[in-house]
């Protein structure tokens, strides 16, 4: 890749307020292609409205966010075909069928070959039996799957996921983090990941970004964030920074005890 070449993701003092309330502060950061990073913070931190202005569906109230070069604001329909999104809080069309649901976003992304392309991403996601059943008759575990087929129906060069394994069984939530894992090697894609599992983040992202009250507080590979704080997991440095207690604040106390 030329060193020339926009990053997947440029955010400079992205801000957004609501009645005067501040959900995200002056966010300044960047995602280069081929990456992949976790958008971490508690509820309220401000990730889910990040993950819209990123998508260009929430206008900012101060500052910018382009997308392989593009403003989100202004000029997302230059990009948005290279762009997809996952999470399990938003469902696809319950009296759909799998294929229904696969056609309509395949249509909007413009994908070429859209029947083939539907065939083989079921074939690769184990939907295959499912394909022309009602959504809504799904389990958790097999909308998980056609979530996914939703978000890779355009091999996107971006994938957007909020909470991806949710709900899900370990067996289930592991397989789905694998097939990322593949999808980023055969793609070379950026992903942008918001989850409370820090399991799956240790397990998934080059570096972490760390919200806390709308604002970055971290932005750092989770080694070296765990190294930073002492601590032998990304939990326990997510749990510190989420109840306030500083590197500074909990050295200090360290040394107080005898």
């Amino acid at each position: 890749m030329s060193t020339s070449s926009p990053p997947a993701i440029l955010a400079e003092n992205l801000s957004k307020t609501y009645d005067r309330v501040p959900a995200v502060d002056a966010l300044s950061f960047r995602v280069d292609t081929g990456s992949v990073v976790g958008l971490l913070g508690g509820n309220g931190a401000g990730k889910t409205t990040t993950l819209a202005m990123i998508m260009g569906l929430t206008t900012p109230s101060a500052g910018s966010v382009r997308v392989f070069g593009a403003d989100m604001a202004r000029e997302r329909g230059k990009v948005l075909h290279r762009i997809n999104f996952e999470s399990p809080y938003a469902d696809l069309p319950h009296r759909l069928t799998v294929r229904q649901n696969l056609c309509v976003f395949g249509k909007l992304y413009g994908v070429p070959k859209l029947k083939a392309r539907i065939e083989k991403i079921a074939d690769a996601l184990d939907l295959a039996q499912f394909l022309d059943r009602r959504t809504g008759q799904l389990s958790a575990g097999q909308k998980t799957r056609a979530a996914l087929a939703k978000a890779l129906i355009n091999e996107p060069d971006l994938l957007l996921l909020d909470e991806p394994t949710a709900s899900l069984d370990p067996d289930t939530a592991d397989w789905v983090r694998s097939h990322l894992e593949e999808f980023r090697r055969r793609r070379g894609a950026t992903i942008l990941l918001a989850s409370h599992n820090m399991g799956e983040v240790e397990r998934l992202c080059d570096r972490v970004i760390i919200m806390r009250a709308g604002r970055i507080v971290h932005n750092e590979a989770p080694d070296a964030l765990i190294a930073r704080y002492g601590r032998e997991t990304l939990e326990e440095v997510f749990l510190d920074v989420a109840r306030g207690h500083g590197v500074g604040a909990r050295l200090e106390k360290a040394r107080a005890i005898p």
